[in-house]
């Protein structure tokens, strides 16, 4: 599946908080070059997934549900760092969903919005509780969170 997806730190007093949420952690198992394979959980469930970026705002990305037992092994005897941790709420605008990322662990106070679009040139609404656009930097893509730490800048 290609994920089209746009991103920007959120202003941390002004964004609406949501009920619907999901507790989040995940870890990184391999990097090669533009391609990243992490395991994920989400709430009790976890996943293994691929995600390869295909240009600045573009990505294949793929997510396969496994058992607990494998999940956890995975995160804690596998990764060689710390799993990013974040909850992550929902907010519906129209047909599109905002996924805020409220970081924790080495990454706290560092709040993201995510978006994704059915295409690149998509428009929509930007709430007033965002601040810049972050899509083509780096730093904020989760396996450099996990990597380098917001803390550690």
């Amino acid at each position: 599946m290609i994920e089209i997806e746009r991103k920007f730190l959120v202003d941390s007093a002004s964004w609406p908080r949501s009920e619907e949420r999901i507790i989040m952690r995940q870890g990184y198992l391999a990097q090669q070059d533009n391609l990243v394979c992490r395991v994920r959980q989400k709430n009790e469930q976890f996943y293994l997934s691929i995600k390869a970026s295909i240009d600045k705002l573009s990505s294949y990305d793929y997510e396969y549900p496994i058992p607990k037992e494998d999940g956890e092994t995975m995160l804690n005897k596998l990764c060689d760092h710390a799993a990013v941790t974040k909850t992550r709420h929902l907010i519906k605008q129209g047909d599109l969903i905002w996924e805020i990322d409220e970081f924790h662990g080495a990454n706290d106070g560092l709040v993201v919005a995510e978006i994704e679009l059915p295409s690149s040139d998509h428009q929509f609404d930007k709430p007033d509780w965002l601040l810049d656009e972050v899509s083509e930097d780096r730093r904020y893509t989760n396996y450099a969170l996990y990597c380098d730490p917001y803390s550690q800048w």
